[in-house]
């Protein structure tokens, strides 16, 4: 069944005037397709599939287009989490030997960055941000964040004279970039930041989880972001975390890459961790033997300078 939306979902509340002399409205379009594919050693049965792979639209990204085929062919229902995420979920009951999901959408971005020299808010406003309803689920531990006392002196060591909150989470990214090595395969999408820190290694997604318990810890809310960064060897989803910080709103920064998230970066859902927002998550009956490929192609557009 193959399904199109063409649907805005805003997620954030921005003050963009607040930043127009900071950056320069760039705007990008990207055609993306994402699909993956189960083969399974003898057939199964009695699938049942959570999607999250449609881009949110808000005020960094318009989504114009977006097409869902899965195969077997099934109805999709879709609506949206707690979080605002759009969700798409299906069954497949009878016996299949393969499942392939396939998600295609034309996207536009603009950058809406804070610059990380920026000093927008003291540190005292941290209490102010805890009292927003939009920030509770943020400060919180969660299925794979720890705020335990080891987490919350390493963020005490990441901040030291730092009395802005902006430059209190520049100041964690570039830590938890600097104190982990980026290694495919050293982890898996169930492992805890307490994993990670001790082994001092793992990929996008640890590296956004490190740093959401440090910001946590230290009263900065902070939420897990999956989505893409539009790359030439881009193959698979992106993990960042978003900040709030008062009279701006979230704003973005990869820990992977140390840098603020720009127009190259293309939001589908959030959460408070993966566990919120995994691209694709079911169970089925019958064998473990099973090969999963996925496969991302992203492809820019025309592009256009807004000033």
């Amino acid at each position: 069944m193959v399904i199109q939306t063409n649907r805005q979902n805003f997620h954030s509340s921005f003050d963009t005037r607040a930043l127009a002399e900071h950056s320069p409205r760039l705007l990008m379009r990207f055609d993306i397709l994402h699909r993956t594919r189960y083969s399974y050693e003898t057939p199964v049965k009695d699938s049942f599939n959570e999607l999250r792979l449609e881009p949110v639209t808000n005020e960094h990204q318009t989504v114009e287009s977006f097409k869902l085929r899965v195969d077997p062919i099934r109805p999709v229902q879709r609506y949206e989490d707690f979080f605002k995420n759009a969700v798409h979920h299906f069954e497949v009951t009878e016996s299949h030997s393969a499942l392939t999901i396939e998600s295609s959408v034309r996207v536009s971005t603009r950058r809406l960055m804070l610059p990380l020299d920026a000093t927008p808010a003291p540190l005292s406003r941290r209490t102010e941000a805890g009292r927003s309803e939009r920030c509770f689920d943020y400060l919180l531990d969660s299925s794979y964040v720890d705020l335990d006392p080891s987490t919350w002196r390493l963020a005490l060591d990441a901040i030291e004279g730092k009395t802005d909150m902006w430059q209190a989470s520049v100041a964690i990214m570039g830590f938890v970039h600097g104190y982990l090595k980026y290694t495919p395969l050293s982890t898996h999408v169930h492992s805890h930041m307490r994993e990670v820190i001790e082994q001092r290694a793992g990929v996008c997604q640890d590296f956004a989880h490190v740093m959401l318990g440090l910001c946590r810890s230290v009263k900065i809310p902070a939420l897990y972001v999956s989505g893409y960064l539009a790359t030439e060897t881009a193959s698979a989803t992106h993990a960042w975390i978003e900040v709030f910080i008062p009279d701006i709103g979230w704003r973005g920064l990869d820990p992977t890459h140390n840098r603020a998230t720009d127009e190259t970066y293309v939001k589908i859902g959030v959460g408070r961790d993966y566990a919120d927002v995994a691209p694709i998550r079911g169970h089925y009956r019958g064998t473990t033997d099973r090969r999963m490929e996925v496969e991302v192609k992203i492809t820019p557009l025309d592009g256009v300078s807004l000033d």
